[in-house]
C-alpha cells in the first residue's frame, strides 16, 4: 500500500512522499456515498481541507463497497477513517430507521388483496 494515489492534485497540506505512504483504507456500502460526501462528491474538497487529509475513493469490483482511502499525517488520517466510519455508521442507520418506519406504515394501511 506504499504506493502514490492515482490522484495529481495533491492539496498543499498533506506533505508528499511521507503521507502518502500507508494510508488508511476502510470500506463503506456505496449507497451511503451520496449521502456523506454529497452529490457526485461535491463535499469531499471540504472534508479534506478541514480534516486535512487527501481522500480518494475505490469503487470495488463487487460495486456494494467502495473504499475510501486517506492519506496524510498518522493522527490526522487516523482522526478522519474514524470520522467517516461515525458518518457511515450514522448513515447506515438513519437508512434503516426509515425502512423500519416504511415497513410500519405499510402493515398501518392494512392493504386489502385487491390493492396488491
Amino acid at each position: 500500500m506504499g504506493t502514490l494515489p492515482e490522484r495529481k492534485d495533491i492539496p498543499p497540506w498533506v506533505k508528499a512522499p511521507e503521507d502518502l505512504k500507508d494510508p488508511e483504507v476502510l470500506q463503506v456500502q456505496t449507497q451511503l456515498l451520496e449521502a456523506m460526501f454529497g452529490p457526485a462528491g461535491s463535499r469531499i474538497p471540504y472534508i479534506e481541507q478541514v480534516s486535512k487529509v487527501m481522500l480518494e475513493l475505490k469503487v470495488l469490483e463487487s460495486s456494494e463497497l467502495t473504499e475510501i482511502v486517506v492519506y496524510g499525517s498518522y493522527l490526522y488520517k487516523l482522526r478522519a477513517k474514524w470520522m467517516l466510519q461515525s458518518m457511515a455508521e450514522w448513515h447506515r442507520q438513519r437508512q434503516e430507521r426509515g425502512m423500519l418506519k416504511l415497513e410500519d406504515a405499510m402493515k398501518a394501511l392494512e392493504l386489502g388483496p385487491w390493492m396488491k
